[in-house]
């Protein structure tokens, strides 16, 4: 059986050369006031956020941004208005993605036929839920789907 760990992996070494997006914290400071700074940088496979070291678990995604007007008629734009300029705040770039929220996921606890975040073993196959909604499919196909997908826009 292949482990969720060797499929990451994998997908990883294949993505060395893709471009990465930032992975940010909230940071409240009396000083600095309410930010998002820069953590690190992963790569984007839908639900999930590769590291050379790590899986995470997608929550949060925003694109750094000058909150504009503010004659808002609802206020769950002006929140997402603020957001994105908290991640400007914090020092991204304007227009750079923004992941917030994100979470570890516990490979290990995978491989040994448990779930973590959006992975878990289905029927001894490790399997990846695409969707709050949604059923679990393989994450072999998953992510070579996915990979693939992120390859073909970075080259274009």
């Amino acid at each position: 059986m292949t482990t969720a760990s060797a499929l990451l992996t994998g997908a990883v070494r294949e993505l060395a050369d893709a471009p990465k997006e930032g992975l940010g914290e909230q940071r409240d400071s009396r000083w600095r006031g309410r930010r998002i700074v820069r953590v690190g940088e992963a790569w984007h496979v839908g639900v999930l956020l590769l590291t050379p070291t790590h899986a995470l678990a997608t929550a949060e995604v925003l694109r750094a941004a000058d909150p504009g007007r503010r004659g808002y008629t609802a206020e769950s734009a002006r929140e997402r208005a603020e957001r994105r300029a908290e991640a400007l705040r914090g020092g991204f770039d304007a227009g750079e993605v923004v992941h917030v929220g994100w979470s570890v996921i516990d490979v290990d606890a995978v491989d040994a036929g448990g779930s973590s975040g959006p992975l878990a073993v289905v029927d001894g196959v490790p399997s990846v839920r695409w969707s709050t909604a949604g059923g679990f499919m393989p994450l072999e196909a998953y992510l070579r789907e996915r990979v693939s997908l992120l390859l073909d826009s970075a080259a274009g």
